[in-house]
């Protein structure tokens, strides 16, 4: 199998041509014509992801993905991430195999312990778990894959004996962590046999190797299932560069410093963004040229099976990611394969 690529979006809060905040229901619709365009132009991958906070719109992602099925055709559908921590591994199966057979068997769940807390309490998880309600739920999560009756018990679910759950997929649900770089992730990931999803939001690529090193040699270790690595990075994509990063820098600047504020990071600037767009950065934005380039040399530097963009971030509008869009599919995706030496 050749290279992947995929595009991921939280389903941001936009801004329409009248500069006022779109609602919540107006970007989900948005979401699912961004699909259809992605769907149009060859795009392998479209993940949606989960939060419960009000710069994102969306909070059922498995809903979004069901309504995105039915207006596409080849497009492998999953999340970005589902917060497995605080949710019931159970009904996260069930909805991916329901998923699974809406679309035909496009469907693939990203698991992720979730980088924003708002889900735990309101389902009513303690953070102090935190941990542990991802160890114990993504155990269960695996003996689901099998799909046997399970018998599993943990600290923080009810036991089940012999347990079923339905329906079942036709060929298996493709599964992934989601990790943000901590060395026991990555060992976990191996040990259950699941696709590594490295998520790259913060300095060179590069950096990244010993963690997909380690990938590997914790599969042969274990003796488990090894999987193409991912790699999830932001980015936007304009006829010209200057284009991409006007476009593109009001968005990272108000999602930075709104998460910023909550977490004590220094304001955003005009000159940070240039850096992250550069070679020690770790955002994907400017032309077609520059953008596939750059992915290449990422997928290059990491030996990564599949690239995935995310190209929503902040206030960006909708007609801007629609062209974004549409470039990636065209003209870097193409770029990508001739760089690498791939037919498409």
């Amino acid at each position: 199998m050749g290279i992947e690529f995929g595009l991921d979006t939280f389903g941001d809060i936009t801004r329409g041509a009248d500069g006022e905040l779109l609602s919540g229901a107006e970007t989900i619709r948005n979401v699912i014509a961004q699909a259809e365009m992605a769907d149009a132009v060859g795009v392998d991958f479209f993940g949606v992801g989960e939060h419960h906070r009000r710069e994102f719109a969306v909070s059922s992602p498995e809903m979004v993905l069901a309504a995105i099925a039915a207006r596409t055709t080849r497009l492998r559908l999953g999340t970005a991430v589902t917060v497995l921590s605080s949710d019931d591994p159970v009904r996260v199966y069930e909805r991916f195999a329901t998923l699974d057979a809406v679309s035909q068997g496009r469907a693939e769940v990203v698991l992720g312990r979730g980088s924003f807390i708002e889900s735990f309490p309101l389902f009513g998880y303690d953070l102090r778990d935190y941990d542990a309600l991802f160890e114990q739920k993504l155990e269960l999560f695996v003996e689901l894959l099998k799909e046997k009756p399970v018998t599993w018990s943990g600290s923080l679910r009810a036991p089940l004996e012999n347990a079923d759950v339905f329906p079942k997929t036709e060929k298996g649900l493709r599964t992934w962590v989601g990790v943000g770089g901590s060395p026991e992730s990555v060992v976990r990931v191996a040990r259950h046999g699941l696709g590594l999803m490295l998520a790259i939001i913060g300095g060179p690529a590069g950096r990244f190797r010993p963690f997909v090193d380690l990938y590997h040699r914790s599969v042969a270790s274990f003796g488990t299932t090894e999987h193409p690595v991912a790699v999830h990075s932001p980015g936007h994509i304009a006829d010209t560069d200057e284009m991409a990063w006007d476009a593109a820098y009001s968005g990272f600047e108000a999602m930075n410093n709104t998460i910023g504020a909550e977490r004590g990071w220094p304001p955003y600037s005009r000159a940070r963004f240039q850096n992250d767009i550069g070679p020690a950065g770790s955002i994907y934005a400017g032309s077609p040229e520059r953008v596939a380039a750059k992915i290449a040399d990422t997928i290059t530097t990491l030996g990564l099976g599949r690239f995935d963009l995310k190209y929503a971030t902040g206030t960006l509008s909708h007609d801007a990611m629609m062209r974004s869009i549409e470039l990636y599919g065209t003209e870097v995706i193409p770029r990508v394969r001739r760089i690498l030496g791939e037919t498409a």
